[in-house]
């Protein structure tokens, strides 16, 4: 039951990032480096701040006491931020990629690049390869398969549509300039599952299992603050956007729509923390489970990418290679575990 429940609460997490870009569209008359900024504010600073203040419950300790842990262990304190700032170079990428190609296909690249990558290199980095089993290997590779299979729809589409229904669907469509960035945002959002093998060992004596990484993943999200922070007031500053912070009139929607995109863009991580404290008696899912978040993420956003209207009027051919690629990807999330067990 704790398998069924602790996957079930990842691939809820995946779900509300996969939703996380929708209230966007709701955001009135402010630039893109406006709107990233705030609502990274809410994504990267104040949830995961929360999250890592829940993980004390039960701890008898304060937050001053969590940080005089992480001052206690600078290496993985610092490490964990670097990988934080580097992942952060990742998210800005991300946008880009889902700008020129479409929220289905911009995701399924750039995650399916960042869910091997994560999984594989988090466990090199911090010497733990033993990690690194044949059955978690084998169900990175069937991710892969299944991004690739996606990918393959995807490609079709961008063939058989006409410009005009490109640009409807996807204004700024672009699939060669918006492949190069999905790989290179896929390649440092990696750096995110590194950041929290660094510091998976940072928490107070006595948090529950399911709040163990939330610590990290505060020190994650701040280093990558800092990278998409820096950026958009260079942007702000370029672009003589400051003026948006000044439309009283836009705060009140501008702000709760860009608290809700935070809010869902952590829950991916605040259920993978809850879903691996389920998983404690499955050390091959508990490896795996980047992978699975990821792999669940690309699914959820082709979802979306459907209800969009980005796939309209493609070819039943394609809809089926696409339904068959995130069958496929589904099927991964379980894969590992089916294959340790037999």
């Amino acid at each position: 039951m704790n398998l069924i429940i602790g996957l079930l609460i990842i691939a809820i997490g995946a779900f509300c990032q996969s939703s996380s870009y929708v209230p966007i569209n709701k955001i009135k008359k402010w630039s893109w480096e406006s709107y990233w900024l705030v609502q990274g504010v809410f994504a990267w600073l104040v949830f995961p701040i929360l999250g890592a203040i829940l993980s004390l419950s039960g701890t008898g300790g304060s937050f001053g006491d969590l940080m005089d842990l992480m001052a206690a262990n600078p290496k993985a304190t610092w490490m964990t931020i670097l990988f934080g700032v580097l992942w952060g170079i990742g998210g800005l990428t991300f946008g880009l990629s889902m700008r020129y190609l479409g929220v289905a296909l911009g995701q399924s690249i750039a995650l399916g690049t960042c869910s091997a990558l994560g999984a594989i290199l988090g466990p090199v980095f911090t010497g733990k390869t033993g990690d690194l089993t044949s059955a978690v290997i084998i169900g990175v590779v069937v991710t892969l398969i299944g991004i690739a299979i996606i990918g393959i729809a995807g490609w079709m589409k961008s063939q058989a549509l006409p410009e005009e229904e490109k640009k409807k669907a996807v204004k700024d469509f672009n699939f060669g300039k918006g492949i190069f960035v999905a790989l290179l945002a896929g390649f440092m959002s990696a750096c995110f599952a590194i950041g929290l093998s660094f510091g998976e060992g940072l928490y107070l004596q006595g948090t529950k299992p399911i709040f163990q990484t939330l610590p990290a993943t505060m020190l994650v999200t701040f280093g990558g603050f800092i990278t998409n922070a820096a950026y958009c007031l260079y942007q702000n500053n370029k672009n003589k956007t400051f003026g948006d912070y000044r439309q009283g009139s836009l705060w009140g929607n501008n702000i709760m729509f860009c608290c809700l995109a935070g809010l869902l863009w952590y829950s991916q991580f605040f259920g993978l923390s809850l879903g691996k404290g389920f998983l404690t008696d499955y050390p091959v899912l508990i490896t795996f489970s980047w992978c699975i978040l990821m792999a669940l993420n690309v699914t959820f956003s082709n979802v979306w990418g459907i209800i969009l209207n980005e796939w309209k009027g493609v070819s039943k051919k394609a809809i089926w290679i696409l339904v068959a690629g995130l069958a496929v990807l589904v099927f991964s999330t379980f894969l590992p575990q089916l294959l340790a067990t037999s």
